[in-house]
């Protein structure tokens, strides 16, 4: 169970990379205003919503990417020791997005819910938990193949069939 907690927190943070390049070409297109997380930790910081504070940037990001290796434990987690398929991870993305932006983000206080946002925003991020969820999947099911890989190769090397044939200098 370790393991796949650690595969899957990998996976998540490696996913919320994915993530981050559709938020930043939101950004860049125009669409995207301010980011969800760094509004989220400024209105979870002491002080005005509505003024930058010190450090939000960094904070921002250490939460996005937390939440990020979270959310791909958890899918580690309920996917097993099974394939991960890109198409239910882009579902669990997109719930992701649901739960977090129509109840517990707006329920704290932190976040307006998404129906009231501004639409190019939460398109951005709809989109982004899709690429997140997708990119989950793949990154998961690789460093599962690389793990088993490299804990059955030293069985592998000391297999009859990979042995030194008979009279061979070893």
């Amino acid at each position: 169970m370790t393991r796949n907690l650690v595969e899957g927190a990998v996976s998540g943070l490696l996913a919320t990379a994915a993530f981050t390049t559709v938020m930043l070409a939101g950004e860049h297109l125009g669409l995207l205003g301010e980011p969800p997380p760094q509004r989220i930790i400024r209105s979870a910081l002491p002080g005005s919503k509505h003024r930058a504070k010190r450090g939000e940037h960094v904070l921002s990001g250490a939460a996005h990417f937390a939440f990020g290796g979270a959310g791909g434990a958890l899918f580690a987690l309920a996917t097993g020791r099974r394939r991960a398929r890109a198409v239910p991870g882009a579902a669990y993305g997109l719930l992701i997005w649901a739960v977090s932006y129509e109840w517990w983000v707006p329920a704290l206080g932190l976040h307006q819910p998404a129906h009231r946002d501004r639409p190019g925003r939460q398109v951005v991020m709809a989109a982004g938990h899709v690429v997140y969820g997708a990119s989950l999947a793949f990154f998961l099911n690789r460093l599962r193949r690389r793990f088993d890989h490299e804990q059955t190769a030293p069985e592998r090397a000391h297999s009859p069939a990979h042995a030194a044939p008979e009279g061979a200098v070893q």
